[in-house]
């Protein structure tokens, strides 16, 4: 693959189409497209690449538009530049990225879930896609982090709560450890929900070392769970930008509310450092 760049301005509109303006050494449209490959072995997988047509865009600019439509498979996504006749591809340099529109997403909570792509800097420099393809969908909204524990509201999407809704705080390895509930349906929007998980009853158990609670949605009395995530809007990943206090939980055990690298909520239990 050539080590030579080409930049790649960004920029969605509220229905979720990418659109990709490219400047620097690139062939003349029609020789040249975006090539999307999904990372690791799935790349070399039928749909692991999409290709899509690159068009003149005014002088030295080439532009690509990535509808909402176009199916992604959840994961993370590298972007280059193909060129008719040349050996390889070429990364793609991330520039600009407007993805105020992404800001608040609010789809039909009657679909049967939701997709969404964020474009965003890789650690080594290039532009990459993260997607996420749920169904159903159980978006978190507000966190409120108290001392007792936490109350969360959120949109559930192509489901609908019913009677015995809950929702479950899982050890993944454990299933022992599995505490539940209830699930309030909240005043608003079609979907709107809220929970109150309170820190003492996960960490009753022991906590040697640092726990990650996953947090899932069961929308009815014997239903599959819902894995309860933040991924309509702008944040490609929320563990280290969205941040919340830690509060005791238990004798030498702190609790704190947390996003993974994939925005998937859960609670944290660790043993808490000395002097707290």
């Amino acid at each position: 693959m050539s080590t030579t760049a080409v930049r790649a301005d960004c920029a969605a509109d509220p229905a979720g189409t990418l659109t990709f303006d490219l400047t620097g050494p690139v062939a003349a449209a029609p020789a040249s497209t975006l090539l999307l490959r999904r990372r690791g072995a799935a790349g070399a997988k039928p749909g692991g690449t999409v290709r899509i047509p690159l068009g003149d865009f005014g002088p030295g600019r080439l532009r690509a538009v990535l509808p909402a439509s176009t199916r992604l498979a959840e994961g993370r996504w590298d972007a280059y530049v193909e060129e008719q006749g040349a050996e390889g591809t070429r990364a793609l340099e991330p520039g600009l990225r407007d993805l105020r529109a992404l800001v608040d997403r609010s789809p039909d909570t009657g679909a049967l879930g939701v997709s969404a792509r964020v474009p965003y800097p890789t650690v080594d420099g290039r532009l990459a896609l993260r997607c996420w393809v749920r169904a159903p969908h159980a978006e978190a909204g507000a966190v409120l982090a108290g001392p007792d524990g936490m109350t969360v509201e959120g949109v559930l999407y192509g489901a609908t709560a019913g009677e015995g809704a809950a929702v479950e705080a899982r050890l993944p390895g454990d299933p022992a450890r599995t505490h539940t509930v209830p699930l309030i349906p909240a005043v608003g929007s079609a979907g709107s929900f809220t929970f109150t998980l309170p820190y003492p009853p996960p960490a009753a158990g022991p906590v040697p070392e640092a726990q990650l609670w996953q947090l899932w949605l069961v929308p009815a009395a014997g239903a599959k769970g819902v894995r309860i995530s933040r991924i309509l809007d702008d944040v490609w990943s929320r563990h280290t930008s969205f941040v919340y206090p830690g509060f005791p939980a238990a004798p030498g055990v702190l609790a704190t509310p947390c996003y993974t690298a994939d925005n998937d909520f859960c609670l944290r239990l660790e043993p808490a450092p000395a002097g707290r």
